[in-house]
């Protein structure tokens, strides 16, 4: 690579100064190291793009190394799907590794450490540890078996070795410095007993090593050149460093431990714990749940692996964390699918179309595009006959303005067939059964028929019933309500799962689809993408909706960004009508207020609102009375304080009121206002009603 090819991001300035320095181009060698107690996810396959575009990009080797060094979280299943998840990105590793083949290396480094006076054994609780390891701000103390002898600790770790200890009886710490400014490099734990079988090398072992020391030594033993990790392992790097300095030869390449900003995707979670969770406590099915952030649950979903590729590198490397809006990895996801998915008819949510004056019996087989986005696509039959499905939002019998779709005056044209107008419908219970419908025979689309040019309002997709197969369709939106739901404090990331992220209906496809395999993708036209799932058989069809063909998540988030806007508009007014008018007006803000489900931006509007401003202080009241996701607990000490103190020192006696009331459900903030409320008391005597809420409240 060149700096003249392309601008280079940081991680790739780091390569190519190391080369300008001396590193010879054949020693590069990069690796991804996950750790087999899980399937991996979006931020996974970020750091799976980034390592093997450095291989390919540099020619260079990319190792596949398991972290498999705790056995009580660490399985088969989860190394297997760590495996296909690469395969399917589209990447091939130089060598399959495991920390577990370096045991007996490790274990013999750390004998010569005890020798050398680097390590000891340590017998205390991992309380006691914990206390004698200090604070950020106050030095640790040693451990009182720091200075056990050579002798003795060769001894004792021999028979951690062997079993003859308990789990949590002793631990190998390295001997570095109690008093350093990073906790890390306070004697840290270099093995633990562990009493468990693993996946890999059975019951061989009773200890294992810690991930901090066996991480840099396999990338010294593997030759790996650039070690690039997660922001969240920058304080790792002294320790990193320490630990190669004690046994690095200067005639092998010494690897380089350099990090990088997460991508964090929104309306997901990404920690291995919480994923696990939702699947333990059912709300996903699984691991690969179309609605999970793993890679198994996107590809699952229908997410092609060409559109999580073309994500990772347009969102570059970063060194600060950052959130990325899901609609952009959408949006890669629907460019991908546009030109690489065939287009297919299918009706989510039916109602019956007759053609009154089709012959009985008679079918058509129409030509119809696969994909008119690519030359040479080539065409595909699909029957037409008297009766069919079309979508029940394609037909209003009271159309509102500029309704384009079927109407009792709109005709419409049928995707690859004619041109019908309506006749009449057929309705049971008030419900619309049938709409009858005449064609125009003339009109047959691409036909050298005059009939064939009429002009009609729009084109809708339709299914003929008699050949239509019955299809179960699974429409999956975000699994949260907020686009970061594990990021508040004091509220648990679980109350922002979206109870509608899993909707199911019964629908028809055209009869070429029975031909699909798993993970076969169709643009249902004017609907979607969607994947044929691996719940199909013969009997049933189950198709997963990939993604919308519009970001509807972007059309809710401008709405409720909008109630905000509107509702500040409203309340502007709420100071210069009379009373019935405040009451409406107060009542369709409270009812726009209850609609929103994003959190943040909740939180966001009242934290902004929190001004002297007297229609922002209000809102900010109104947010509190009657969103039922903010709770004062729950926020900021400091902005609840402020929140109160500004309201209740507004020039507006709406204000102070409205605040007064929040203040009655929220008492255990009354002792800090009482000077406030006294106030009130003493000065608002124009103003009975506002006086008697005060007097209420401080009475208690």
């Amino acid at each position: 690579m060149s700096t003249e090819e392309k601008s280079l991001n940081f991680i790739e300035q780091i390569i190519e100064e190391d080369l300008k320095n001396g590193l010879s181009q054949d020693k590069l060698r990069f690796r991804f190291p996950p750790e087999p107690n899980g399937y991996l996810h979006v931020g996974h396959a970020s750091a799976i793009c980034l390592n093997f575009g450095l291989g390919i990009d540099y020619q260079a080797p990319v190792n596949l190394r398991f972290d498999d060094t705790n056995p009580a979280k660490e399985e088969q299943e989860f190394v297997d799907a760590i495996k296909k998840d690469v395969e399917w990105l589209g990447f091939k590793w130089a060598n399959e590794c495991y920390a577990s083949d370096y045991f007996q290396e490790l274990y013999d480094w750390a004998v010569q450490f005890i020798k050398d006076g680097k390590a000891y054994v340590d017998s205390q609780t991992s309380e006691e540890m914990a206390k004698q390891k200090g604070t950020p701000t106050t030095p640790g103390t040693d451990s009182p078996y720091r200075n056990r002898s050579v002798e003795e600790n060769l001894d004792l770790f021999t028979r951690m070795k062997n079993g003859e200890f308990e789990e949590g009886s002793h631990i190998l710490r390295a001997k570095i410095d109690m008093a350093s400014n990073n906790m890390l490099m306070r004697d840290p734990i270099m093995y633990r007993i562990l009493k468990k079988h693993h996946h890999r090398t059975g019951n061989d072992w009773c200890i294992y090593p810690m991930y901090d020391w066996a991480h840099g030594e396999s990338d010294y033993l593997e030759q790996i050149s650039h070690s690039f990790c997660t922001l969240e392992f920058l304080p790792h790097r002294e320790l990193y460093d320490w630990f190669l300095d004690q046994i690095y030869d200067s005639n092998k390449v010494r690897p380089k431990q350099r990090e990088f900003a997460r991508r964090n995707l929104s309306h997901t979670v990404v920690s291995k714990r919480k994923l696990l969770q939702l699947v333990q406590e059912k709300h996903v099915t699984a691991w690969d749940d179309p609605r999970m952030s793993t890679i198994s649950g996107m590809r699952r979903r229908g997410y092609p692996p060409v559109a999580i590729r073309n994500f990772a590198i347009s969102t570059g490397i970063a060194k600060r964390d950052n959130l990325i809006d899901l609609s952009v990895l959408e949006s890669h996801v629907r460019n991908a699918l546009n030109t690489s998915a065939p287009r297919a008819m299918a009706v989510l949510d039916p109602v019956k179309l007759v053609i009154t004056n089709y012959p009985e019996n008679k079918v058509e087989w129409f030509d119809t595009e696969n994909n008119p986005t690519l030359e040479n696509s080539g065409f595909r039959k699909i029957p037409f006959s008297k009766e069919l499905y079309i979508e029940r939002e394609d037909f209003m019998e009271n159309p509102i303005p500029k309704y384009l779709r079927l109407t009792k005056e709109n005709q419409i044209r049928l995707k690859s067939a004619y041109v019908i107008k309506f006749e009449k419908l057929i309705k049971v219970n008030g419900e619309i059964t049938e709409i009858h419908v005449t064609y125009d025979p003339n009109s047959l689309s691409r036909s050298n028929e005059d009939a064939s040019q009429i002009k009609v309002s729009s084109t809708i997709h339709w299914v003929s019933i008699e050949h239509a197969l019955k299809a179960e369709i699974r429409l999956y939106e975000r699994l949260f309500t907020d686009e970061a739901p594990d990021s508040h404090k004091g509220k648990n990331f679980l109350e922002f799962v979206n109870p509608e992220s899993l909707k199911i209906v019964t629908g028809y496809v055209e009869p070429s689809l029975k031909e699909a395999k798993v993970e076969d993708s169709f643009q249902f036209l004017r609907l979607g993408y969607f994947t044929l799932d691996k719940d199909s058989n013969d009997s049933k069809m189950v198709f997963n909706r990939t993604v919308a063909l519009k970001d509807v998540w972007e059309e809710k988030g401008k709405n409720e960004q909008n109630i905000i806007v509107n509702s500040l508009k409203e309340i502007n007014n709420y100071f210069k009508v009379d009373f019935e008018e405040r009451r409406n007006i107060e009542n369709k803000i409270a009812n726009n207020i209850i609609k929103i489900y994003d959190y943040s931006l909740l939180y966001n509007s009242l934290n902004k609102n929190i001004n002297n401003n007297k229609s922002s202080l209000l809102f900010s009241n109104f947010l509190i009375k009657y969103s039922n996701k903010i709770e004062l607990n729950n926020l900021d000490y400091y902005l609840v304080e402020k929140f109160f103190y500004m309201s209740l020192k507004c020039e507006s006696s709406f204000v102070k009121f409205e605040a007064l009331q929040n203040l009655n459900k929220n008492i255990s903030y009354l002792k800090n206002f009482e000077y406030l409320i006294n106030y009130i008391i003493d000065n608002e005597k124009e103003n009975e009603k506002l006086r008697e809420k005060a007097i209420e409240i401080i009475s208690k």
